[in-house]
């Protein structure tokens, strides 16, 4: 297990501090048998880092598994296409031997019933960019949307945790209507009411492309701008909607 704790010790800041913490400590020495070793150390809140430490891919990473397992239990039930979506993503993001080791972190934590999302999320708001927050929101929806049937009790518990995460009503609505087909849905991702007049369409357009654009999660790693970029994708997709409609 010397590549697997070399792993987890890699790029790794202030999620080995605080709740987060706390969580993959508890998985490491239960659940997951063989995983914990001295080369690893899960630092407890007093030691935790400072607000102004810079988030690496593992602190995105670790954040990621948390949240999708409050998620996927959002609606009582833990769906295998939901977990399939997980392990994809990371394997697109990371490739196959860092997923294969993320998922046995991931099926230790979605069995952890102690999880406490407010404290989560404050640990992640303090220590995140906005930027990297809306792509962990992005992937959210992503998770909930992949069974094809989005619930109630997934999207209260995904706009919980943008509340949580700092992230305002309107950024919410916005992310949401990108898993979401229709005119309608194009105007909410560019966060405009319909009557606005073609000039605000492009204002608004210009506006959202400074927010999302992929260079704000440089920092994360090159393995991150993948989800990035789609979500960049639909944001110009909902633009060429309303510029068809339009005649613009």
């Amino acid at each position: 297990m010397a590549s697997f704790t070399k792993y987890l010790g890699a790029s790794i800041g202030w999620s080995f501090g605080g709740p987060i913490g706390a969580i993959i400590g508890f998985v490491l020495g239960s659940v997951v048998d063989g995983l914990a070793g001295e080369n690893i150390r899960i630092e407890g809140p007093s030691s935790r880092r400072t607000q102004s430490s810079r988030t690496q891919s593992g602190d995105f990473e670790m954040s990621l598994l948390v949240l999708a397992a409050v998620v996927i239990k959002a609606d009582g039930k833990i769906d295998k296409r939901e977990l399939s979506y997980v392990r994809n993503h990371f394997t697109r993001m990371y490739g196959s031997t860092r997923a294969n080791h993320a998922f046995k972190l991931f099926n230790g934590i979605i069995k952890n019933k102690n999880i406490s999302t407010r404290q989560v999320c404050l640990q992640i708001q303090q220590n995140m960019t906005h930027a990297s927050r809306l792509q962990l929101l992005h992937f959210l929806f992503g998770i909930a949307k992949s069974d094809e049937f989005v619930t109630e009790s997934e999207i209260y518990m995904i706009e919980k945790i943008a509340g949580y995460l700092n992230i305002s009503h309107r950024d919410f609505e916005s992310i949401k209507a990108m898993f979401y087909s229709g005119i309608d849905n194009a105007y909410k991702v560019l966060e405009i009411e319909k009557s606005v007049s073609n000039a605000q369409v492009k204002s608004a357009y210009r506006r959202l492309v400074k927010k999302h654009h992929p260079d704000k999660l440089q920092h994360l790693g090159k393995e991150h701008l993948k989800g990035a970029e789609e979500k960049f994708r639909q944001i110009q997709k909902a633009y060429e909607s309303i510029q068809k409609e339009r005649g613009m």
